[in-house]
This record gives structure tokens, sequence and C-alpha cells, in this order.
């Protein structure tokens, strides 16, 4: 029997007073010490693992105030606290084992903008890319370039000092922050930004904590300029973070910013910022260089820095390959041919310039092409290059390029680039000399890895690819660190270069010399009791405060190896995630992900469920329990054998009885099985295949909701329901039925059986229903050009117009239409984790689906996401028996060119725009251009609108305890393009549940793109 899990670490006493002080005290933030929300903020993208106490999300600069002063009292002087943004720092920086203040779900108004005076005043919260789009209207933008972009706060920017592409133009974040809002430790708000010496002065004179750290940091920088002037290196990536170099301005002005900008939060909460911003560039052109060797890459760059560009980024062979197997690939790959007789390619150059004048810029770039091609070929140099112009289409590659980060964790096996030597910075003329060190260091431990960086900036990431379960493999970090700490001061650089010192700050010490101990009594004066993000950057001179070690932090490692081996492998899709964060994407237009777009709950995102899941595992793990053998139990016992225990654990779960379990279930339920993530996350993390292996074991437990039933036997019950669909439509309309339905089944808005018959109505056409008999009698005319539909439950039941539609369609076109017989596809009982009745579906299902494509004829599929579980979840199911190959219906329509132009001759002209399905999307990317393709060869014009989920996805929507979600999720990007009024008539959409949702919510009917076709088709031939 599978146990309870209760034994887990709980909060500490002192942390659960200090949440009831800011509750009683008026806090207006949420607050949460459950164990779900503690593990899910444990990890950020790096390799450690700290489990906080609690977690808070303060909602005003008051709660941080509160907070801050509820903080400084006697009683709590033990506490620690951690700010937190995106949680996308790649070395610990906002992990705690203390108390997470996270100010990204509340904190995130864009205050001000002031296009005239070119700044805008921001919370911390704000996401960078949010703020860009804010800023766009006016033409401008904030410049620090990040890979997280569309999830890295303004306040996480600010205390790592992020910066990215284009830094050697744009600086730093830094360089752009003209006043900081702050809570400091005694409860106190404070406004710092560049300061006259007058101005100064009567600060000093302040006796209170603002006084005394302008005093100290003024004294130190008089008393220590030489010694700072020495120490600190002249690169473009100084040294940040305390920055003792910067405390006076080009103007001779003191300003604090430069201590607390990369402070990490060990200083200060950063509540609000005041930024400038810049003019968007008018053009912008981008010249993909192609390179036999990453050294020749890295070689050559020096001598394109001579070009003026305004950005150069390199990119490595492992990296692009990687590249090349997601779906980022399908935006970019024109841009990166291969022709015949061309070595491979082993590194690239991305050269870009920008600028207000076009001719000026096709100019610079003219004299750059032609000195590519007069040196192309020679040794060292390139061997081929492309040039794209245009802000769109160059965003793409630098999409590309930024999915590289993550990208690299989705290596094979065990081992996995991780990021812990990442990000060091040397002066540029000196960085091939020292990635060429750099990489003999890796290359004598026999150990693989991936680079990318910045080389204009002398800033290049490197991954090794090391299996941290292993705890051999766990130390070559502590030795391969070392070794690159020697290297970046062999080459006068430094170990931090971008991504912040987090854990690494070990070797502060080191790098800051004689100069440390200044760090520490600003820290001090600070955060006199090392509350702050302790054991980050610096420490107060006090008993017990000590630096964190890089091997003395616990890993994520050191928690997954605890799991046995082959439960990892079949969670492996939880295993891998590496917290990249890719799923905390703040773009409502944007697939990924919508639960947690729409609850702004971390525990609802990829990230999250992936979080849980590892740790439910870990814990099932020390429990002595398989969870293979667990789920292997549940499908062998009976239903009935097994109900008194699942009812007496139901009880006890209403009766409040502790089970984390039922956490990870709450987080599991909010999920729309849309599988965003398995194509968008760089990873892969497949939230729907472990989500229905979790749902297995766990309801192996506990007693499952009636609605699971009904929906997991759709498929099986409505062929019968078909047939008098007038009764079925009748009661599921009636008042009454839909109360009980959505209080005691958790069902709402059923929608009504389609009155057409689909089987008569083929019969009537003279279509048949596939058999393989029926199909081996066809003629060679016939079979050269036949088709077979594959149904689905949901458009041949509910929307069999649509089915008929598409047969009108093709027969039209000249196809020789069949159908095949109808069969559950058992996605429903994937979704609610039926696992062995799946398996039997699929199994079934194939074998009728492999007979028909045996034939040679082609299998199409109506709806993306029925379809592409043939080859997604069947995959699993099936595991080495062959795949049903039915591909979606554009993806083989397009193919058919000659028949398609042929078509469009006489078609008149329409202009219609896309509303493509989630899964669709991210699952099978080059399939939307396909639709565009289709119906440009008839003559027609299709837009993709940029748009997220629709919020219902199968079933999800219908479902009684998601429908306000369903509804948010909806708003965020559908219901505008919806109800726009230039859009009336145009809109199309491919998805069965989306046009559901539509109709649902705006009462709108929204066709498939095959009906548009049919009717300009049919308006041809009047």
């Amino acid at each position: 029997m599978i146990p309870h899990i209760r034994h887990i670490d709980t909060t500490a006493p002192l942390y659960l007073e200090f949440i009831e002080q800011l509750q009683q005290q008026g806090f207006g933030g949420d607050t949460s010490p459950d164990y779900a929300n503690r593990v899910v903020q444990s990890t950020d993208n790096s390799i450690y693992q700290m489990l906080p106490q609690a977690v808070v999300y303060p909602a005003s600069v008051e709660d941080l105030m509160l907070i801050a002063r509820l903080s400084s009292l006697p009683r709590f002087s033990r506490l620690r606290m951690s700010p937190r943004g995106g949680g996308t720092g790649t070395n610990g920086q906002s992990l705690s084992d203390g108390l997470i203040v996270d100010t990204s779900r509340h904190m995130n108004r864009i205050i001000e903008i002031n296009a005239k005076e070119r700044w805008v005043r921001v919370q911390g919260g704000v996401v960078k890319d949010q703020l860009n789009a804010a800023l766009k209207p006016y033409g401008l933008f904030f410049a620090p370039e990040l890979s997280t972009s569309n999830r890295a706060t303004i306040g996480g920017m600010i205390n790592t000092d992020a910066s990215g592409q284009g830094s050697c133009l744009y600086g730093k974040t830094r360089d752009h922050v003209l006043e900081l809002r702050s809570v400091l430790l005694d409860g106190s708000f404070w406004e710092s930004k560049p300061l006259s010496d007058a101005k100064l002065q009567k600060i000093q004179a302040r006796e209170d904590l603002v006084g005394e750290v302008h005093r100290l940091v003024d004294a130190i920088y008089s008393d220590k300029k030489e010694l700072i002037e020495a120490r600190f290196p002249k690169l473009n990536r100084c040294l940040t973070g305390y920055d003792l170099a910067h405390i006076r301005d080009e103007k001779g002005r003191f300003n604090l910013n430069s201590v607390l900008c990369g402070s990490e939060g060990s200083l200060a909460f950063i509540a609000e910022a005041k930024l400038n911003v810049l003019p968007i560039p008018k053009y912008s052109a981008l010249v993909n260089v192609k390179y036999d060797s990453f050294e020749s890459s890295l070689r050559d760059a020096k001598a394109l820095m001579a070009w003026g560009p305004t950005s150069l980024e390199t990119v490595d062979s492992r990296v692009l390959n990687l590249a090349m197997g997601d779906i980022v690939w399908d935006s970019v790959s024109d841009y990166f041919p291969h022709h015949e007789g061309e070595p491979d390619i082993q590194g690239i150059n991305l050269v870009e310039y920008t600028g207000d004048d076009e001719t000026q810029l096709r100019a610079d770039v003219a004299v750059l092409v032609a000195h590519l091609e007069q040196v192309s070929g020679q040794p060292g140099r390139s061997f081929g290059h492309t040039v794209v112009f245009g802000a769109a289409e160059i965003g793409k590659i630098w999409g590309m390029r930024k999915k590289a980060v993550g990208l690299l964790g989705n290596a094979e096996g065990d081992r996995r680039p991780i990021p812990f030597v990442e990000d060091t910075a040397v002066p540029p003329e000196n960085l091939a000399d020292f990635i060429m060190e750099f990489r003999a260091v890796l290359d004598a431990r026999g150990l693989t890895y991936g680079m990318f960086g910045h080389v204009d900036a002398g800033v290049l990431h490197v991954r090794p690819a090391i299996d941290m379960k292993d705890p051999a493999q766990e130390g070559l970090v502590r030795e391969v660190t070392d070794e690159v700490v020697r290297l970046t001061q062999k080459y006068k650089g430094l170990l931090w270069g971008e991504h912040g010192k987090g854990v690494r700050s070990e070797y502060s010490p080191e790098f800051f010399g004689e100069l440390y101990p200044e760090l520490q009594r600003i820290k001090g004066a600070f955060d006199p009791h090392n509350q702050l993000n302790p054991g980050k950057i610096a420490t107060p001179m006090i008993d017990g405060a000590e630096l964190l070690k890089i091997d003395g932090v616990p890993t994520r490692g050191q928690h997954d190896r605890q799991v046995g081996e082959a439960v990892r492998k079949s969670y492996d899709s939880a295993m891998n995630c590496n917290g990249n964060g890719a799923c905390f994407n703040y773009d409502p237009n944007d697939a990924m992900c919508p639960s947690w777009k729409g609850t702004r709950e971390r525990i609802h995102s990829p990230k999250g469920r992936a979080s849980l899941v590892r740790e439910w595992l870990r814990l099932m793990s020390n429990q002595g329990v398989d969870l293979n053998d667990a789920s292997a139990q549940v499908r062998r016992s009976s239903f009935i054998g097994g109900l008194p225990q699942r009812i007496r654990n139901s009880l006890r779960k209403r009766r409040g009885e502790y089970d984390f379990s039922n956490e990870v279930h709450s987080s599991m339920m909010g999920c729309l099985a849309c599988k965003s993530c398995v194509g968008q996350c760089p990873i892969k993390v497949n939230v729907p295949d472990f989500r229905a292996r979790f749902l297995e074991v766990y309801y192996g437990r506990y007693l499952r909701p009636l609605k699971d039933y009904v929906v997991g036997s759709l498929e099986y019950m409505i062929p019968t329901l078909a047939r008098f669909p007038g009764p079925y439509n009748w009661v599921m309309d009636n008042m009454l039925v839909k109360r009980f339905f959505r209080s005691q089944i958790g069902m709402v808005d059923s929608p009504s059986i389609s009155t057409l018959d689909l089987q008569s109505s083929l019969r009537r056409r003279g279509i048949e229903l596939a058999t393989p008999e029926q199909v081996a009698s066809l003629s060679e005319a016939q079979r050269s050009k036949a088709v077979v539909i594959v149904q689905d439950a949901f458009t041949s039941y509910f929307e069999t117009g649509l089915v008929l539609d598409l047969v009108d369609l093709l027969s039209r076109l000249g196809f020789y239409v069949l159908v095949a017989p109808f069969r559950p596809n058992g996605k429903p009982l994937h979704v609610h984790g039926f696992m062995g009745a799946f398996e039997k579906a699929a199994q079934r299902n194939a074998q009728m689906l492999n007979a028909l494509a045996d034939s040679g004829l082609p299998l199409v599929g109506i709806d993306p996401s029925m379809t592409l579980t043939y080859r997604q979840e069947y995959a699993y199911a099936l595991a080495t028996d062959k795949l049903p190959p039915v591909r979606l219906v554009q993806e083989w329509l397009v193919e058919q060119q000659a028949v398609l132009e042929a078509a469009g001759k006489s078609m008149p002209a329409g202009h219609f725009k896309l509303l493509a399905h989630c899964t669709e999307k991210t699952s099978a990317a080059p399939s939307i251009r396909n639709w565009q393709q289709i119906f440009s060869a008839m003559g027609q014009r299709l837009e993709l609108l940029a748009v997220g989920c629709c919020g219902m996805s199968g079933t999800y929507g219908h479902e009684s305890a998601n429908l306000e979600t369903s509804r948010r999720i909806y708003d965020l990007s559908w219901r505008e393009p919806v109800n726009d009024a230039e859009n009336h008539e145009r809109l199309l959409a491919t998805g069965y549940s989306c046009r559901s949702q539509v109709k649902r919510l705006d009462d709108q009917e929204v066709p498939h793109p095959v009906q548009a076709l049919l009717e300009q088709l049919c308006q041809a031939r009047v």
C-alpha cells in the first residue's frame, strides 16, 4: 500500500511567528509556509537546491517596510531573508534556507513612462520584456539584453547588475539606473540617486541608518581610492556589487546605487527604480558568419570587431546542433544553409549593426561582407555567411541565441551541461587564448561542453556536462572551478562577468584582496545581523558569518540521487528540469504556460510541477516505495478490492490529515495538458506525461472524482449517445441537470452533440469507411488520389459538419476520400491518468490505423490535439511498436501544390486570420506555416495572429474547478482579437477546443481553415 507522505521538513517556529506577526500587522500580500511553495522556490537555474522556510509575496512598498521593520526586532534577529524576482539566476543568488521575499507576483506595475525625458519608473517585479512591450509604442526600449528577458524582473536585473548582448554599446543595468527606491533593514524607505557634495553632507549628518551608510561608503572611497583604482579591473564587465570603483560618477557625484546594483539583495529590498530608456534603432542588420572550427570563430571575432558592429556573439556547434533539434530552428533555418561541398558548421559569429541612417547601415554591412568574401575559405576564416535586414527577422535569430542557454541542458544522457563556471570575463584580446586553456582544463577531464557568448565583451558561457547525481562527478565542480579561477587571474579577468556571484562568492576575498574587509564593513552597516541573503558577496564581521562554499550548499543532484534509477527514467521529463524558468514567460500572446499566466502561482508552472514531482519521488523513495511497482500494482488491482482503503484515505484527507501527495495533486489539477511545455521548454519538460503517471498512482490511494470517469469514458459512450442527439442535448441544456453536473459531477457547459449523422451523410456522398479489404479493392487511379480521414470524437460527433466540409473540400479538389472507422483515441484517458486503459486503447487504435497505413494510403487527422497524440503520447504507450503515421491535414495537403494552384486560379481572393491551437504551434510548428502555404497556393492570404492559449484545452475549461481560470486565460489574449470588428468574418481556428471556447464565452462561430477554403472554392464554382 502506498503510504502518506507526512515526514517533511516543517517550517521553523520562528518563521511561523514572523508570518503571523506580518498578518496581524496588516500585511497586504500573500504568505505561503506550505511545503509545495517552499519546494518550488528551492531551486533556480543553478545546480543548487535550498529549501526555504516560507515564501511571502509583498503587494506594496508598505509590505516591504513591514517585513524589514519586523525583522529588525531582537526576537527576529536570527531570521534570514532573500529577495527574489524571476528566479533565473545560475549561481543560487536568490536561494535561501530562510524566508523568500518574492516581488514578482504583485509588485509588477509600470508606474510612469516619461517619453519626452526618456525615463520610466517601475516596480521591481516588472519583467524586462513587459517593460519593452510598453515602451515600444513610444519608440523606446530598456537596453540591457538578457537571454531570460521574457521572465527576468527589473529588480533581479538590478540585484545582479545584469547585462548581455550589446553591452559594449549599452553597458550594464546600473548604467541605466537613474534612481532606486529601496527599503533598508530598519524599515526606512530611501531614494538613492547621484548626489552633489552639499547634498551628501546633509545626508551624512543624519543620525540613522541612511546617514551611517552614506558616511561609511564615502569614507571607504576616500581612504582607499588608490587601492580601488589598482584592484578593480578595467573591463566592460567590471566587478559589480559593492562596486567601490564607481562610487563617484564621471561628474564627481556620490552615487550609492553603485553599491546597491549587483548586491544580490544582500543590502536592501529594491522596491522601485527610475530607469533611463533609449530610442529603438530604426534600422538593423545581422550578418551570420559560418566557420569550420570554434577556435576560428573566436579568433576571427577580434578582427570582425574592427568593422564597428553594435554587438558580436558567438555560438559553437554543440549549441547550434541542439537548436536544430528544437522548435526554434523552424524560424531560422533559412539563415544557416548548408551548401554542397561546404564543411560542417563548427562555430558561428552573429555580427549586428544598428542605426538610424539606413544608407550608412547598409554601407557598413557591405564593407563587412566584402571583407568576408575576400577572406572566405582562408585558414582560420569563415567559409560562408548570410545577411538579414529588419528587426522582426533578426529577432528570430536572437531568439534562437537566447534559447541556447536552456538548450544546453537538453543533452542526451545523465551528463548535462550545467552552469558553474559559465560567465568568466577577460579582456577581449585575451579571450581566444583564455578559452583554449579553458578547453584544455575540460578536455583533460574528459568533459564535453557547449560554448556561446559575447565575444565583443570578452565573456563566454561555458557549460561542462556533469552528472550531478554521481558523487564522483560532483567533485569536479570544485576541481574545475579552482582551475578556472587561476586562469581568469592569469588573463586579468573575472570569474563573474555577467550572472552574479551567488554561491561562488567564496572567491570574493581572492578577487577583492585587501578591499574585501571594506566590503564586510559595508555589509555590516546595512545588515548588522547578516539577515539579508547571507553568505553572498560579503559577510559582516560577526561570529559565525561565513561565505557559502560551492561544495558546501546542497545540490539538486544530491536530492535526485535518492530516487532509484528506474524511477528516474520513468519520470525523466520531470527529473531533467534544470530550472531555466522558460515557463515563466510573461507574454500573454505566447502559448507557454497558460496555467502560470492565469494564476501567477509558481506551483502552476511546468518548473513548479516538475519540482513537486521530483520531491514526491524523493520522499516516496525514502519511504521505500518504488513508484514503478506502485503503478503496476494499481493496474493489477481491482476497482472494488481497493475501494474501502481509498474511501478511508479520502475521508482522512477531508479531515485535514496531511499528505504531501495532496499538494502535488492540487498543482497537477491546474494543468491544462496543452503540451506547450513539451514544445517550448528547452529541456522538453513534459508535464502531461508525468502528470498522468502521478494521477495513476495517486488515485490508487484516493477516490477519483466522478468527472474523471465521465471524461475518460466519453470516447466510448459518444457513438451510442450520438444515435439520439435530441434527448441528450435537451437533458444537457436543462438547468436542473446543469446544476447537478456542476455541483455533483464537476462539469459545466457540456457541448451539444451534432444532429448530423456522420455515417449516413457519408453514404449520401458515396464515401466509404476505410477497411483493409475495401482499400485493397481500389483501382490504381483511385489509389493515386486517395486519402483517409482519421476520426476523432470531438469533430466526428460535436462538429460533424466540419468532417463533412473536409470531405467535400478534398472531393472537389479531386481526391478520392475515405474515412477510417471511429476508434477511441485515448487522449482523455491519458489526461486523467487512466494509464492502463489508455495503453489498451492506443494499442487497439494503432493496430487498426497501421493496417490502413500499410496499404500505402496517407492518413490525416483534423483536430491538432487528438492527431498529435499519435506521435507523442502513443510513443510512450506503444514503446517499440509501430506508431500510426497520422499527419495533420495541412501537413499532407501542403504537398499537393499542383492541385491547390489549379483550384486557386478560379477562386476569389480572400484575407483570413488564423488563431492556431497551442499544441499545434508548439509541437508541430512547421504545420502552421503549412496553412499559409496552402492558402497562398489557392490565391488566399492567411495572417497568423499572435495569441496564447484559449483556456479550454480539451475538457479543462468544462470542469467546474477550472472555470474562472479558463476565463482569465481566454481574456489574456483571445477575447480582444475575437471581438475586434476588423476581424469579423475573417477569423479561423484550427482547434476544436478553441472554437468551443469562443462559442461559449463570446457566442461567436469561428470556422476551421478547411471551411474557409471550401467556401471560397464554392464561390469559384458558381
